[in-house]
């Protein structure tokens, strides 16, 4: 942890940040501008840096789940400010608001319940919208089921399995993906989903994310997980059966259908170009229909099916079970009239 500090006690502010996240160099060179911005305060103001995955018990005291992340405190150490985006703006604005305050401020009352909860209630009543519902709606709640029932592994995270935009969600999807474990996600960023994301800490009466549930119950989250897999594998842990070895699930996978594309998104919305331009060489040279299979929703297969066709890309495309290629290949094979003959054969 690096740090600014003043010359005695007054406003601390923290920026919890991770050196992989994209917005790293930026607020970094933001946050170092800040003491210039505080100078005209009558208390110094102490502005610190945390590496958030190397420092446990400061995320943990302040209840910090996502990167970047700024909490801005007053002289008595009560919270001013909760910040959760990369955003300069509303930063300097909250501390121009903090060194604005009265110096003598009343002191928040002691939070009442479990100390360990009282940062966590700190900061989501400093972040919720005044008239922010404390129930669950019926709809919300269904909805919330729903997802449940959707799959027997649910893990609701912050971003995707490809990509986390918290530490946090990071290191719980490398530890389900090194023990095997298949599992369906869901992104609580989302900005359409946020009554999900609100009424799931209801429904689950658990504060933070990533949470992870098994058979529709909640098994908890990151913490829960890492001791679980300490103790044993966690598949067992979970109470799930053994998943087939990964090269047999391809096999039967690759050999599903006659012609088989893997490919990111599916043929109704390809997720990439490349993954565009094969379902538009296929759409005109298969006139029957193809299958698909879209590896975005399955990290799993994503990861081992490389190494499985030794091909490091996708898209790629399986005829009768075998590796044809990817898209330069397929072209190539369209000018000659090989593909043609060879989705002929596989009818």
């Amino acid at each position: 942890m690096s740090s600014f500090t003043g010359a005695a006690p007054g406003p601390t502010v923290y920026y919890f940040f991770a050196s992989w996240h994209d917005s790293h160099t930026q607020m970094s060179a933001v946050f170092a501008a800040l003491p210039s911005l505080a100078a005209s305060c009558s208390l110094p103001v102490a502005f610190h840096e945390v590496e958030a995955e190397t420092s446990p018990s400061l995320t943990e005291k302040h209840a910090v789940t996502v990167v970047p992340t700024f909490v801005l405190l007053r002289k008595d150490g009560s919270l001013h400010a909760c910040i959760e985006s990369p955003d300069p703006a509303l930063l300097s604005a909250q501390l121009l608001a903090l060194i604005a305050e009265p110096e003598a401020a009343p002191a928040q009352p002691p939070a009442k319940g479990p100390a360990e909860k009282a940062p966590a209630e700190a900061k989501a009543a400093a972040a919720a919208p005044e008239g922010a519902p404390e129930g669950l709606s019926d709809e919300t709640e269904a909805q919330i089921k729903s997802l449940l029932a959707s799959s027997p592994v649910l893990l609701f995270m912050k971003g995707s399995p490809s990509l986390p935009k918290c530490g946090f969600s990071r290191q719980i999807v490398e530890l389900l993906q090194g023990s095997g474990v298949t599992f369906s996600s869901f992104d609580i960023l989302n900005p359409e989903q946020q009554e999900v994301r609100a009424g799931l800490k209801v429904f689950s009466d658990w504060p933070t994310f990533p949470q992870l549930y098994v058979n529709g119950e909640l098994i908890g989250g990151l913490d829960i997980v890492k001791e679980m897999a300490a103790e044993g594998t966690l598949v067992s842990e979970l109470g799930l059966p053994a998943e087939k070895p990964i090269d047999e699930r391809l096999e039967e996978l690759v050999n599903r259908s006659p012609v088989l594309l893997f490919m990111k998104g599916l043929p109704s919305g390809p997720k990439c170009g490349f993954s565009r331009q094969i379902v538009e060489v296929l759409n005109e040279q298969c006139p029957g229909g193809y299958d698909a299979f879209n590896i975005l929703e399955d990290e799993e297969v994503r990861r081992e099916l490389k190494r499985y066709s030794e091909w490091p890309t996708y898209p790629q495309l399986y005829i009768g079970g075998e590796l044809v290629g990817g898209l330069d290949i397929v072209k190539e094979m369209v000018e000659s009239g090989e593909l043609k003959e060879m989705l002929e054969e596989a009818k």
